[in-house]
């Protein structure tokens, strides 16, 4: 026989409402903040004696890992 409701002893907490669903151009923005983050640092660092670059500053490298910063933080967000 089922008991009622109040003679249960035992709490039980309300359902948990579900997240709302990523944006679907998340995904896509931080695959691409990714590649372009990895490409810029490759394309600076790899390949300078092509390119008119400062070789000695930091500048390339830094907006490398922004892009990079950037994208991990948006990916937090993913659900």
């Amino acid at each position: 026989m089922p008991r009622s409701k109040s003679k249960r002893t035992r709490y039980q907490p309300p359902p948990k409402p579900k997240p709302k669903p990523s944006p679907r151009w998340l995904g896509p923005v931080v695959l691409g903040l990714l590649l372009l983050g990895v490409a810029y640092i490759l394309v600076y660092y790899i390949a300078p004696q092509y390119l008119v670059v400062a070789e000695n500053s930091n500048y390339h490298l830094l907006v490398g890992f922004g892009l990079i910063a950037v994208a991990l933080g948006l990916a937090t967000q993913w659900r």
